[in-house]
């Protein structure tokens, strides 16, 4: 009787731990599918682009479309900030769209010798294709350094497209001829790897030798596309003013970001002092340097909150970090016209309490 019973029991238990096990491995597949995103090669009139879009493709509200710094592609640019825990509550509500620029992508294979790299503008120009290829009407644009560069390009010449633009690191302007004289004693004395390093990293971060900077130095110095990187570098480099003042900027809400130790935090300010103060808000993070999407991932998530809450987006959205500091300061207001509202003034003193509305557009973040 009991080794009929122990036959019985074995031959029950066989299709459950089947069954729970390939339920497993289809949960798996679903995260890690989720994790990498769907690839895309995106045909447009100046060639192709590589694309990494998670989400659900929803229409009904913009996508948020990211473009990375020199030096770095989409994932390394990017993935510590749209994967680290508080900033799902984002990403979940909107479909993200990862742009590479040309020939960044990983693995992307190297231009031959004389291949002639698009420009700054041009480059600007191909993002309409991408919005058309996933029938997105409008984005929130999200861009580092050289990203934040050509994204501001897209915007001014796109207006309709772009309802909102975080900018890290912006330099809106061209290099003049001392730049200029600079830059090619610099190509002559530094290598392209650390060219790039020191537009990346302040130098108090090169010098301090995080194990963030040697993580970019030996990454940058072993990509296979290293030809690639160099020549979107230097089509950087050349790039043209984006001519923007008080009367002739943006036509959407902005978010300048800039650590307090970073390398274009001069170019930030300047930027921020060309424009429209009722649609732009200036953060400045303390202790922060020149990758503050990647070391200081929860304020930048927390700031991103509140910019789209501004824009209408998320009201609900529950506030936790820097909502509970005791040494923040934030102050934004953002005004749009069409039907939706949009105006929101936020400013939080030491017991976290709200204040009365401010007129500073100046968030200045120590937590």
């Amino acid at each position: 009787m009991t080794t009929e019973m122990q036959e019985i029991a074995i031959t029950e238990e066989k299709p459950l731990l089947t069954g729970q096990a390939e339920s497993k491995d289809v949960e798996l597949a679903a995260r890690i599918l989720l994790d990498q995103g769907q690839e895309h090669s995106i045909e447009t009139p100046h060639g192709v682009l590589h694309v990494t879009l998670h989400g659900t493709r929803t229409t009904r509200r913009p996508a948020i479309l990211t473009f990375h710094d020199a030096g770095l592609d989409s994932k390394s640019c990017f993935s510590p900030l749209f994967k680290f825990e508080e900033m799902q509550e984002i990403v979940k509500n909107f479909t993200v769209i990862h742009v590479d620029a040309p020939g960044q992508e990983e693995g992307a294979a190297s231009y031959p010798s004389g291949y002639q790299y698009p420009t700054m503008d041009i480059i600007a120009d191909m993002l309409p294709s991408v919005l058309q290829f996933f029938n997105f009407r409008t984005v929130i644009g999200v861009g580092v350094g050289v990203g934040a560069y050509i994204l501001s390009k897209f915007a001014l010449a796109n207006p309709d497209s772009v309802e909102g633009l975080v900018l890290v690191n912006i330099d809106t302007n061209a290099r003049g001829w001392i730049d200029w004289a600079a830059q090619k004693l610099v190509s002559v004395t530094s290598s392209l790897t650390e060219q790039i390093m020191s537009h990346l990293f302040s130098q108090e971060e090169l010098s301090a030798t995080t194990e963030l900077v040697k993580f970019h130095r030996e990454r940058i110095s072993k990509a296979s596309n290293l030809v690639n990187i160099e020549l979107f570098w230097k089509t950087y480099n050349s790039r043209r003013d984006l001519n923007i003042d008080r009367n002739s900027t943006f036509k959407c809400p902005v978010m300048l970001v800039v650590g307090d130790q970073a390398p274009y935090e001069e170019a930030a300010v300047e930027c921020n002092s060309k424009m429209d103060p009722t649609t732009t808000s200036f953060l400045k993070m303390a202790d922060a340097g020149g990758l503050p999407q990647l070391t200081q991932p929860a304020k930048l998530t927390e700031a991103f909150k509140y910019f789209i809450q501004g824009m209408g987006y998320m009201a609900s959205s529950c506030m936790t970090r820097l909502s509970r500091s005791r040494t923040t300061s934030l102050s934004s207001s953002y005004s749009m016209d069409g039907s939706r509202s949009r105006s929101r003034t936020l400013s939080q003193g030491s017991q976290g309490g709200q204040m009365p509305p401010s007129s500073s557009q100046t968030m200045e973040v120590s937590c």
